[in-house]
This record gives structure tokens, sequence and C-alpha cells, in this order.
């Protein structure tokens, strides 16, 4: 059959602000527009166009203000879509210092703007991934001044480029479920999720902070309805990233409170080191006990196992996996620190710190948490992938890279 002949597909699939339309245009230039009814586009959404093509494997969103953003799309059954890519974590200030670099440049240093240019061109060259955590979309959501919180969000959104962590509370619970199901049902299926997706519903959680992911209407083929799950999920992101109004802080919890009164306990108490890494070990139990108990029962073991491992092996199983691990090396390393003082966003750099560091490539995050973070990979043993500043990261990127492209080819 010719190209002349071949029956006409649909190339490409647009939702349109200005004329409340969906369109469908055809591989032979025809359109179709249907209203959108009632709109999509709630009054304080930034977004003025959406493209989809199957071809090009994206989505294309354009602001009001004409900045464009395109996202990689999950494929159903696509694989491994990081194509040996270096994933490099970058904490919120650190994406801070690259929306100054690239919309304020005068306030930001010139080595500064040359890192930011150079992760911006491996980004686009498809040579390493900057992906966005739920931590990045909570802090930059509240910004009040909503200039500056389009600036930032606009720049995490160009450069992740749809990717994102994980949920960090999801990976604790996956690798722990693993660990269960390798020690007590070999052979048994494991849940091993990538921490690094495109794929819809993973920023948050499968069922961990509340509220419901959207899913498909059941009539949809398998195929059909992840990729429209997965399309909703990347305009979601987008549209509350940039939206007109930002978002208010949620309630605090007493966690810092909680770990203050402990430290102040701790450094009271006449112990060894060793003594107080136990007591230690009990508080971090105490934290995890109820994803310890869930996660036991779900990988089916039996109370007697549960209590062996809990008496002989739960120190030794922790410190083995990749973000619990270090989240618990972290924590040993502040209690220890007499005096030391606990803010409310330190379970936030914990948490996603610890989980990024035990699964990316490379870490670029503050002061005062890298060296806690950096101490922790240095007691397990692990490669140090965790840098203060862009520009130190930088040359150590470029230097993996062509050991990274040599694995992949």
């Amino acid at each position: 059959m010719s190209e002349k002949d071949a029956k006409p597909v649909i190339t490409l699939i647009t939702l349109d602000r200005k004329s409340s339309s969906f369109a469908f245009t055809r591989s032979d230039g025809k359109e179709a527009r249907y209203p959108l009814d009632p709109s999509f586009f709630a009054d304080t959404s930034a977004l003025s166009r959406v493209h989809y093509t199957a071809a090009f494997d994206g989505l294309l969103a354009v602001t009001r203000s004409g900045d464009e953003i395109i996202f990689e799309v999950a494929k159903h059954e696509g694989g491994d879509q990081i194509a040996s890519r270096l994933v490099v974590y970058l904490d919120q200030n650190q994406w801070s210092a690259i929306a100054r670099a690239v919309h304020d440049p005068d306030q930001s240093p010139s080595a500064d703007q040359h890192a930011a240019q150079q992760l911006a061109e491996w980004v686009k060259q498809r040579l390493i991934i900057l992906p966005a955590s739920s931590g990045h979309y909570y802090e930059t959501t509240k910004w009040a001044d909503g200039a500056a919180r389009y600036r930032l969000g606009l720049t995490i959104l160009q450069l992740s480029r749809g990717w994102q962590m994980r949920d960090p509370l999801q990976v604790r619970r996956n690798e722990l479920f693993d660990a269960f199901r390798r020690r007590f049902s070999a052979g048994v299926a494991l849940r091993d999720a990538s921490v690094f997706s495109l794929s819809p519903n993973v920023l948050h959680g499968e069922s961990l902070r509340g509220g419901q992911t959207y899913s498909s209407p059941a009539e949809f083929p398998a195929g059909l309805a992840f990729q429209h799950e997965a399309l909703s999920s990347a305009m979601g992101f987008i549209d509350v990233m940039l939206d007109s109004e930002h978002i208010e802080p949620g309630p605090t919890t007493d966690w810092a409170g909680s770990n203050q009164r402990f430290s102040d306990w701790l450094d009271g108490e006449k112990r060894q080191p060793q003594q107080k890494r136990r007591c230690i070990d009990a508080f971090l139990l105490s934290d995890l006990q109820k994803e310890i108990a869930e996660e036991a029962n779900g990988a089916g073991m039996t109370s007697e196992q549960l209590s062996m491992w809990l008496q002989n092996e739960m120190t030794e199983t922790i410190r083995g996996l990749p973000a619990t691990g270090l989240f618990g090396e972290m924590l040993h390393d502040r209690h220890l620190n007499t005096g030391t003082t606990w803010k409310t966003n330190d379970l936030t750099d914990m948490v996603y710190l610890s989980c990024a560091a035990g699964y990316a490539d490379y870490v670029v995050c503050e002061r005062h948490m890298g060296a806690v973070l950096t101490q922790g990979i240095k007691r397990l043993g692990l490669r140090q992938n965790v840098f203060r500043r862009l520009r130190d990261a930088v040359p150590a990127i470029e230097a993996a890279l062509p050991v990274r492209a040599g694995l992949g080819s």
C-alpha cells in the first residue's frame, strides 16, 4: 500500500484554551474540533495549550506567557525509559540556584550560570535526568510570591521533563517488603519498583498520602487506560505547579518535637556511643513499626519469623537498604551530635535526600544535610555521590558520562 492510500491516523491532539476546544489532527492534514464543556482550564491555570502526539512520545504544554514545557510520557509496557542516562537529584535550594541563573542572572554567580547551562544542555541531549520529587512540588507551590513561584516552578518542570522520584515513604515500604521476601520467601516475586520513573501516580505513593489517584474509565483497554492516566498525571503536575494561586502549607506534625525530646534525653545519658546507637535503633524501630508490620504481613511472614527478625536481623537488614539504611545513619548522626536542634523541615530533608542518595548517581544539596548524608554514606561503605554546589557536581558528572554511555551502548 502506498503512503497516499494509507488510512489516515491521528497525529496530534490539542487542548486549546482560547477556542475552548479539543482538536484532533490527522496525518492527511484534516482537523476535527470539539468544544471543551466545561473548560479544561481553570481560571487560575497558567496553561494556554497542551499538545500530545504518540509519535513524539511526549507532551508539549504552552503557558499563557508563551513558555514551553516538554514532558516525556510513560509508555505502557515501555520498559526502562531512563536509557542509560545519569540521574542527578537536586535539593530544593539547588533548583532555586538554577532558577536564579536562568531568570535573574544578575543575582547569580557566573559559576552557577555555567553549571545551570551545562545541566540544561545535558538534559536536552538526553544524557542526564533531573527528577522532581513531591518535596519539590510541596516547597514550590506554597510560595506566596507568584512571580518567583512561577519562575521556580517553570525551571523545575522544563528540566525535569516529567521525571519523578517515587514517594520516599513508598520506596521505604518497597525496600522492607523486598527484604522480607528475599529472606523468608525465596523465589517469590518482589515489588522492586523503579525509584525514578515517568509512570503516573508514583510521586505521592500508591496509598500513603490520603485522597485518591485518578483512574481511567473501566471500559478503556489496558494500553489506552495507561496512556490516559499518564497524560492526565503529566498535565496535572504542570497545572498544579504553575497555578496562579499558591497552596497553603498543611498542618505540621510532632516529628521534630519527638526527635528533639529524644535527643535531649540522650544528651543527658551517661552511656557509651555504642549503647546510644542501640537506643537510636530502638527509636528508629518505633518510627518504622507501622511500615514493618504491614509490609511483613504483605510479604507473608509469620509472627514467629517477624519476632526473630526484630530480635536478630533488623539492624543489619535496615543498614543494607539503600534509602532506609541511609535515613537510619542520618538519624544516628544527628542524635549522637550533642546539642542538636531539630526543625520541622529536617524530616523532609532527611527522607528525600536519603532516598535520592540511595538510588541516584549524584545528589547536590545544602551544606549541613549534605555533610550528615556524606557521613552516613561513608559509614555504610557506599560510593560518595553528594556535592554541595552545582559547580562542584558538574565536573564529576562530565567525567562519568563517557562511562555510562559505554555501558549503554
